[in-house]
């Protein structure tokens, strides 16, 4: 088994530690740590961490945290930290903590930007990321077997280095993120259109319940019709339901060949009637990404202008193809032809997060909310969240981009940021911008994530956001977790710990 890792990426400097959100903390019993060491490596902030190590597993990459982080906060902080590496050992601590009612927040590189590995409650912070590499990859069928607590950028460089093969998710977060947290989050990469979301790659799991049981669903056979899909009851569900430990997941072949272009819409309606062209004629090049002309002057320096880059890659003859059917497509809508360079100038800087810190250091509130909706709403549901997001005081500037593309619709990423004078602004104005945008994106009938989660910050919108399935996602709860110990406050789910602290 292949163990090179990685390891977490700090999000932002900190200035102090004051706890910020003012959460019920619970802590663990000298008897319940001495039984948690007994199965499972255990640090209480005198191991080698130390106390700091506690205080970065209070911390993710919310953007909101980061601005607490500049002004002296954390938002959260475990009791302790469990370091497990393996199976037996996850479920085991589960199994302790269950019975001890103690709240446990599996983490790993802790890169979400909705507060999911917060451990809001104190608790246990259940490390993964001892629990990493390749198990097996199997050519002949391209499967894969890999632990969760490996990170993107080690897994993809080994698959292509050692197997020659790709897992095709490209994630902005590729360096700060790991397969578990892929998986618990429902992620998606750039490549998406060809390769798909993680929930199109996973076949099958291995899964720590809260009891202590660990169950495999899935993965011995494609296709199969045994009951429901029980891989996609944990896909998704942010550690709330179980504590993925294990994941199979379809690989591809290295792809021989790739084709790009770029090309600019007078309208951000009009790129978008092309993408959903595009796809409507079965083509589903790997990227299909369409700027606003805000995002398109900001990162392109082309004035008036919505960019479209498009990328694919794999069989030279199944992507000349795919990029025929793009070409004749924006040739038709009478898109300017602009220089292949702009896909490489997007390739070079994609994963690049300098810019989010540099922006939270100089006082301003910056994030990104990441939705889907069907072609049919998306023209309109643009138009209104920038109207809306534009009239908000203290709103500097506002732009969207479309990033992910489906037969039957599309996600849109809307970046927004903005400053206010005052004491408590922050929290406010971060407020403001998240209600007014999800408002507009549920009454039109659209996703209230597309690929970053839920976690603690959309948790307030979940039940309606479901309706009366969010009813069934609580007995599922109930079910697999009945004295509520995992994961508590995300989700939206009820707590045994009362409500989370935000907002």
């Amino acid at each position: 088994m292949d163990v090179r890792t990685g390891e977490p990426t700090p999000p932002i400097e900190l200035a102090g530690t004051e706890l910020r959100l003012q959460a019920h903390r619970v802590t663990v019993d000298d008897a319940t740590r001495a039984r948690l060491a007994a199965v499972c490596p255990l640090d209480d902030g005198d191991g080698v961490g130390g106390d700091a190590d506690l205080v970065e597993h209070g911390r993710d990459w919310w953007p909101l945290t980061m601005a607490w982080a500049v002004a002296g906060a954390v938002p959260a902080r475990p009791a302790a930290v469990a370091r497990p590496t393996s199976a037996r050992e996850v479920a085991a601590a589960l199994a302790v903590c269950n019975e001890a009612g103690v709240p446990v927040t599996a983490t790993a590189g802790r890169s979400g930007v909705c507060g999911s590995s917060l451990p809001v409650h104190g608790g246990v912070a259940l490390d993964l990321c001892g629990m990493a590499g390749i198990v097996a990859v199997d050519h002949e069928s391209l499967l894969l077997d890999v632990r969760p607590g490996m990170f993107g950028d080690v897994l993809e460089n080994t698959l292509r280095a050692d197997y020659g093969v790709t897992l095709g998710h490209w994630p902005q977060s590729m360096a700060l993120s790991t397969v578990g947290g892929w998986l618990a989050c429902r992620g998606a990469g750039q490549y998406s259109t060809r390769y798909g979301k993680i929930e199109d790659m996973v076949v099958g799991l291995e899964v720590a319940l809260a009891d202590g049981r660990v169950v495999r669903t899935g993965g011995a056979a494609p296709r199969s019709a045994v009951g429901p899909d029980l891989n996609q009851l944990f896909v998704g569900s942010e550690g709330t339901l179980g504590v993925i430990t294990e994941a199979r997941l379809r690989v591809h072949p290295l792809p021989s060949a790739e084709r790009r272009s770029a090309w600019a819409f007078p309208s951000f309606a009009a790129g978008l009637d092309v993408c959903r062209r595009i796809l409507r004629r079965g083509a589903t090049p790997a990227v299909l990404r369409l700027y606003d002309d805000v995002e398109t002057k900001r990162g392109y320096a082309l004035e008036d202008r919505h960019l479209l880059i498009a990328l694919d890659e794999g069989d030279p003859l199944v992507i000349d193809a795919v990029m025929a059917v793009v070409d004749d497509e924006c040739r038709a809508a009478a898109a300017e032809r602009l220089d292949d360079e702009l896909v490489a100038r997007w390739l070079s800087h994609r994963n690049d997060t300098s810019a989010l810190q540099s922006v939270i250091k100089h006082g301003i509130v910056v994030d990104t909310t990441e939705i889907a909706a069907r072609w049919g709403a998306l023209p309109a549901l643009y138009d209104d969240v920038i109207d809306a997001m534009e009239r908000i005081d203290g709103m500097l500037a506002v732009s969207a981009h479309q990033s992910h593309s489906y037969l039957d619709g599309a996600c849109v990423y809307f970046t927004w940021a903005g400053r206010r004078d005052g004491d408590g602004w922050q929290d406010d104005f971060y407020r403001e911008a998240w209600d007014t945008v999800t408002r507009i994106v549920l009454a039109r009938g659209g996703a209230l994530s597309h690929h970053h989660g839920v976690g603690l910050n959309r948790g307030r919108f979940m039940a309606e956001a479901l309706g009366p399935a969010f009813d069934v996602l609580v007995s599922l709860k109930h079910a697999l977790d009945p004295n509520g110990i995992l994961n508590p406050g995300k989700l939206g789910l009820p707590s045994p710990f009362g409500a989370p602290a935000w907002p």
